[in-house]
């Protein structure tokens, strides 16, 4: 009887099995909850169709029109233009923090449209034309060379040394800071008068955070080598 009960008993032992078998089958939905997480994770770090990047699309579609302004001698339109741009660029970051719409293309996205309205507006803005207020060609230069510099040797760090991150400094922000009221305040002289000293003054500032800042990047770029350089070798 014990034998026959045991051969009995053996078909109904596999029904212990579906307890292990069953936790497989419900991790698999949680790996599958996982993924779906992290799939959407990334997607919520590089969503390009935000408010805030449409903003910044916004004021890339403006500089061409900058460009025409000034060109044609509408010098009332241009100043507007660069307004709006402004107004555009703390608006896209508000928003981006109110709704929590921020993504890793805004981040690339929104120093790129900064910075290329700002240069279109030094190299526009520095070519004659009668009776223009214009930027020095000296102080337009030194701004371009600056930025030329800082690109090339952030190219040179990420292709040597893998360094993908180069944060402003605040000699940096203070010299942008001055490049824009330089470019904002030649708009402005071009409609109404402003005094001579206040432009000279304002070209002066500029190229010295320009050679300030210039020379501060390099020092950090130098320390940052250094640290590598030290670390390979310890």
């Amino acid at each position: 009887m014990s034998g026959e009960d045991r051969g009995e008993n053996q078909p109904t032992e596999p029904q212990a099995v579906p307890g292990p078998d069953a936790a497989p089958e419900r991790t698999v939905p949680r790996h599958g909850s996982v993924a779906r997480r992290a799939a959407q994770e990334v997607r919520a770090a590089l969503r390009p169709f935000t408010i805030p990047n449409g903003i910044t699309l916004l004021r890339l579609a403006l500089t061409p029109f900058f460009v025409l302004a000034i060109v044609s001698g509408d010098r009332g339109l241009a100043l507007g233009i660069f307004i709006a741009a402004g107004i555009s660029d703390a608006l896209d970051g508000l928003v981006a923090r109110l709704l929590g719409m921020r993504s890793r293309l805004g981040t690339y996205l929104d120093p790129i449209a900064d910075k290329l309205l700002l240069v279109t507006a030094y190299v526009v803005l520095t070519l004659p034309m009668p009776g223009s207020v214009t930027i020095p060609l000296w102080l337009t230069v030194m701004a371009l060379s600056r930025d030329l510099l800082i690109v090339l040797v952030a190219l040179l760090l990420y292709l040597g040394a893998g360094i993908q991150e180069f944060p402003p400094s605040l000699w940096g922000k203070v010299t942008t800071f001055f490049h824009v009221v330089t470019v904002a305040l030649v708009l402005i002289a071009n409609v109404t008068p402003l005094p001579e000293m206040v432009l000279l003054t304002c070209f002066y500032v500029a190229l010295s955070f320009t050679v300030i800042s210039g020379v501060d990047y390099i020092r950090r770029w130098a320390k940052q080598l250094e640290a590598i350089h030290d670390g390979q070798h310890r």
